[in-house]
């Protein structure tokens, strides 16, 4: 077979035999001696059309369809298509393109749609004898050839029968492929809505994205800011618990001098009382309610020295015996439970009262009045 760029087109299908004759081969011989070159001549009918991909094969009696052909040449198209001249045309099979058997063989005109429009009579390549000379001038092939000619003729009748029912398949099958395109373009069509969904939501998504991210940044910003203000707190704390703490050391150091003094003040009392049994005649004319009540006399220190639990001396020790009045007279004030003669009694016990109470407004403690510095540390106290 002679070695070509593409190969022709053919059909599965054989045609109406009307066809055969649109293309009419001339002066085929019988037989054709093996070993040489074979040329083959045809005409062109007048409704008839040659194109640029038509071909001429040579395929073994009996074929179905124009895929069986044995080997092929392309046609080769007329200058002018109009005149008569081209109506002859000629093709050349070499020789060793050509088939070795002894079996029948014919040439077939194809167009480039794999339709046949043109076969021509039996011949065979064997060498020349006289038998084949008398066998082919009788009628007996000719006849072999019309039954093998309507065999065909029934084969396509089957053919175009089977041809009808693929061709209906082939309608079920585009009706089928037409509903699945439109539900391809039904799913195409939702496809793009999704989509369009998908993307106004990840629009929105980056949004509030965003809008978090400043969010964030806005919290991180305030916590730095609140962290400074909590580190500014701690510090300020830390100053004040240093001076609440020295303020509670300087409360503490106060109420033990309040103590220290209230000490004194019992050991005060204790020891006039010890006096005033020891000498009932003892007076309170020279005793001055307005000085101080620790100031002792010059003349009496031994007083003090005798009893070293005073820190400020016994203020009742230089007083005379001789203006001491009589235990009967002495009344006690109902305050400070201190002992007043009895004419002097009425006369200072508003005073006296007034010296040594003094109340807080706040806790509604009573100090007494030569305890004044305890009584305003007990005022600044509460004001903390």
């Amino acid at each position: 077979m002679e070695e070509t760029v593409e190969d022709p087109a053919t059909s599965a299908v054989l045609l109406d035999p009307c066809h055969f004759s649109q293309v009419i081969f001339n002066s085929v011989e019988k037989f054709y001696i093996p070993g040489g070159d074979i040329t083959c001549y045809y005409t062109l009918t007048q409704h008839f059309t040659p194109r640029r991909k038509d071909w001429i094969g040579i395929f073994r009696v009996g074929w179905k369809t124009t895929r069986e052909y044995y080997t092929f040449m392309w046609v080769t198209l007329p200058i002018d298509l109009n005149s008569k001249s081209a109506k002859q045309q000629e093709v050349q099979f070499k020789a060793y393109y050509l088939p070795k058997d002894d079996e029948y063989y014919q040439f077939c005109y194809v167009d480039q749609d794999g339709v046949v429009r043109g076969a021509s009579i039996p011949f065979q390549l064997r060498p020349e004898n006289e038998e084949d000379i008398l066998v082919v001038t009788t009628q007996g092939e000719v006849e072999e050839i019309e039954q093998h000619n309507k065999e065909l003729c029934e084969e396509n009748k089957q053919l175009k029968d089977s041809c009808v029912s693929l061709q209906k398949q082939n309608s079920d099958m585009q009706a089928r492929l037409q509903k699945k395109q439109e539900e391809l373009e039904t799913l195409k069509s939702i496809n793009k809505k999704l989509e369009q969904t998908m993307k106004e939501q990840k629009d929105c998504w980056e949004t509030e994205l965003l809008q978090l991210k400043e969010q964030n940044q806005k919290m991180s910003s305030e916590n730095e800011k609140m962290g400074v203000r909590v580190d500014q707190l701690q510090a300020q704390l830390s100053i004040q618990e240093k001076e609440m703490e020295k303020l509670v050391q300087g409360v503490q150091d106060k109420t033990e001098h309040l103590e220290h003094l209230k000490k004194e003040s019992d050991q005060l009392f204790v020891s006039l009382t010890e006096q005033m049994e020891d000498n009932p005649q003892l007076t309170y004319t020279g005793l001055n309610y307005d000085s101080s009540p620790y100031q002792a006399p010059t003349s009496n220190q031994e007083g003090a020295r005798q009893n070293p639990g005073l820190v400020y001396g016994n203020p009742y020790s230089g007083i005379q015996e001789s203006s001491a009045p009589s235990l009967l007279s002495i009344k006690n004030c109902p305050t400070c439970k201190s002992d007043f003669a009895d004419d002097l009694f009425y006369h200072t016990l508003e005073q006296h009262t007034q010296t040594l109470s003094l109340n807080c407004p706040i806790c509604d403690k009573t100090f007494p009045g030569k305890e004044k510095q305890i009584f305003e540390d007990d005022e600044f106290f509460h004001g903390l």
